[in-house]
């Protein structure tokens, strides 16, 4: 089979235009109907439905001249997502999404098609679905790192030196206290921050189901997609699923209870000492923090200090 150039335009979602701020990327949005236009015809791709998107990168369902169903995905070139063809690479399509191409330098990426209708998120059992990500989480996380990733150590150092002058914008003394004990575990744990390939972002939405035509022997039965990987600890890797249907937490009759069951959970399967999960989880949740003091928050977000205050109070 062969495909005529595209001649298609492609049309960028307002959400997605909408979604970020800034000169740079308006400039990247607006660039980007030529960016796939032109990956479009390298490829020899032709569009095959309507353009999907995430928080920054527009993806768009593909057909092949020779292979199966595919995705073009294009997102800007940063820190978290310039390792992702890397990390990709190296997990193989055992556990991840399968890398068919990449042009790196541009932010570009030809992947096999999964089914986005199935998501961890669609499994209703919660315990079942905290199972399998855990489990998805071990093995991802039995790769060493390649050369080349961003190193969490350092990540964790960055945290740490901003605490000081961040702390100062909270009004309750208390959250600024919680910052400086989160602060302090992560320091604890700078001596050995781990080599492993970690996803940062495995949550139930980036976590899909294969076709049933790519499904073989000895291939997960979920994949991670989406990874913006780092060189670190895997015990790092968990907030993002303690943080799942929180509303199933908070209507608990012991929202600290409900934590520690998920925490205790993911830990035994992914095989973590608890006291460096619990301490790496602190870091994330100072990460977060950070995050949003630096967009102007004043409070800490109820759930990061429901999460750290259970860990701390086990």
């Amino acid at each position: 089979m062969s495909f005529s150039r595209s001649q298609s335009r492609v049309q960028v979602p307002a959400a997605l235009a909408a979604s970020q701020d800034g000169d740079a990327w308006r400039a990247w949005t607006a660039a980007l109907p030529a960016l796939a236009k032109e990956f479009l015809d390298r490829w020899s791709l032709r569009l095959d439905g309507p353009p999907a998107h995430g928080a920054v990168a527009l993806v768009l369902p593909v057909l092949q001249a020779e292979g199966p169903p595919a995705v073009l995905k294009l997102q800007p070139v940063d820190e978290e997502t310039q390792g992702e063809p890397l990390a990709l690479r190296v997990w193989g399509a055992r556990h991840a999404v399968a890398l068919l191409d990449s042009a790196p330098d541009s932010g570009v990426m030809l992947l096999e098609r999964l089914d986005a209708a199935r998501s961890l998120a669609t499994v209703s059992d919660g315990t079942a679905a905290l199972e399998r990500l855990s489990e998805l989480l071990a093995q991802l996380a039995a790769v060493p790192a390649p050369a080349g990733l961003r190193l969490l150590s350092d990540i964790a150092r960055a945290m740490i030196d901003r605490v000081p002058t961040y702390s100062r914008s909270l009004a309750d003394p208390s959250e600024r206290r919680l910052l400086a004990t989160c602060a302090a575990a992560v320091r604890e744990l700078l001596d050995e921050p781990g080599d492993r390939l970690l996803h940062w972002d495995l949550h139930y939405d980036n976590v899909l189901a294969p076709l049933p035509s790519s499904q073989v022997a000895g291939r997960a039965p979920w994949l991670a997609i989406d990874p913006k990987p780092l060189a670190g600890d895997p015990a790092f890797e968990l907030l993002p699923a303690l943080r799942n249907r929180w509303d199933d937490v908070i209507t608990a009759a012991d929202v600290s209870r409900a934590i520690r069951h998920r925490f205790h959970l993911m830990t035994e399967v992914i095989g973590l000492d608890r006291e460096r999960a619990a301490g790496w989880t602190l870091g994330r949740v100072l990460q977060n923090c950070l995050w949003d003091i630096e967009d102007g928050a004043v409070t800490l977000q109820p759930e990061q200090t429901a999460i750290a205050r259970a860990l701390l109070d086990p």
